[in-house]
């Protein structure tokens, strides 16, 4: 054994070709299961990598594509082949090279999934479920966690260089730049809680307008005539849709005043500009309407605890997504619900359509929430 030097982790393979008489030698391995790639090591006489599926196959006395199809997910493979590949594999300490099964098969079985931050529970929500969707049907999910269009081209070279078989860009807006580059690179692009009009991206998003119109009659119908809206950030399209909304229905009814201000999805933004209209306005709304759930809740809070005024008794607050807060007592709000379940769903089969027709042509799926009516707005009436 080759002992000068500090001694590092022994590696090689009886493939390696040695590129130098030093004892740590840049190894280049050559088999079809390992990456090429050079390295230093220390390399130790007669050592042998691990075990491939050839071994496996030998051993089990099965052909190497039987060894590839058991670890397949999906994959049609017979009860006493698979026993036999798993014994054989279990004797020889065999695992599946994942990243050099890509190199072959040019798929990584990597999702991209890029969400605008956790902080919001209702983007911690698709998270979690389109990550146990994935799971479930074999992939593994790589996550992001953006703010702006600017984070997202940063994102541009990661995703490229990591070979990800799609990208799900969560409640984040996509860039020109990123699209195109993901069409030329043949990554497919699915948008989640957001539309786009690039090429070649799909889309999956509920019917923001038609939810916020329905949710603004139903304030406008409790009798609220001064409306404050605190639209989102201005630029995506879940706010410019729900802006609409909101402002149809208004302008559908004689004497309803309407005043909005910035909350840009920010918590803390939220209240900020809620203390400065309180604080320097002459107008005094008496429903606001929030174009998320996330910043009703920072609203509500800022009414009660910092200007001691009462929800829904002194102003009604709504909001949109129906987030797992909503439901709170502390909150209760009344809100337009985006049904996670029915988005995941389209989703996966947008992305195996993609995989199964990488030429398909790109699916922009709308879906119908519902009004969820709790205690945060008042009823006309009440007191």
């Amino acid at each position: 054994m080759l002992t000068n030097g500090p001694s590092l982790p022994a590696c090689g393979h009886r493939n390696s070709v040695v590129k130098s008489p030093l004892n740590r030698i840049p190894l280049e391995l050559h088999t079809s299961e390992s990456i090429y790639f050079k390295g230093m090591c220390t390399l130790a006489a007669g050592t042998r990598g691990p075990a491939t599926s050839i071994d496996v196959a030998k051993l089990a006395g099965v052909s190497q594509s039987a060894v590839s199809r058991t670890y397949t997910k999906g994959a049609s493979v017979g009860a006493e082949t698979r026993a036999r590949v798993e014994a054989a594999a279990a004797k020889l300490g065999y695992r599946p090279n994942l990243i050099a099964r890509s190199l072959m098969t040019r798929r990584t079985n990597i999702i991209g999934l890029a969400v605008g931050g956790l902080a919001n529970p209702f983007y911690a929500a698709i998270v979690e479920q389109l990550s146990n969707a994935l799971q479930e049907i074999g992939y593994h999910v790589l996550l992001f966690t953006l703010t702006d269009e600017t984070d997202s081209d940063e994102l541009l070279q990661q995703v490229i260089n990591l070979r990800l078989d799609a990208l799900i860009m969560a409640s984040v807006s996509l860039s020109s730049s990123l699209a195109s580059s993901c069409q030329s690179n043949g990554i497919p692009v699915i948008l989640v809680n957001r539309t786009t009009s690039a090429d070649g991206c799909s889309s999956v998003s509920t019917d923001n307008e038609a939810g916020a119109t329905m949710l603004a009659q139903y304030v406008i119908d409790a009798g609220h005539s001064r409306i404050l809206y605190v639209a989102g950030t201005e630029t995506t399209s879940t706010n410019l849709e729900r802006e609409r909304g909101l402002t149809s229905a208004i302008a559908a009814r004689d004497g309803v005043a309407f005043q909005r201000i910035a909350g840009d999805y920010d918590f803390k933004t939220s209240a900020q500009e809620i203390a400065q209209l309180l604080s320097g306005s002459n107008f005094v709304p008496d429903a606001i309407f929030c174009a998320n759930d996330f910043m009703a809740f920072a609203v509500m809070d800022a009414l009660r605890f910092h200007h001691g005024l009462r929800v829904p008794q002194d102003i009604s607050v709504v909001g949109f997504d129906d987030s797992g807060p909503a439901s709170w007592l502390s909150y209760d709000l009344t809100t337009y619900s985006q049904p996670i379940p029915q988005m995941v769903e389209a989703v996966i089969s947008i992305l195996q359509a993609v995989a199964q027709n990488p030429d398909a042509a790109p699916q922009h799926v709308v879906i119908s929430g519902e009004l969820i009516i709790r205690g945060s707005c008042r009823g006309r009436g009440d007191g």
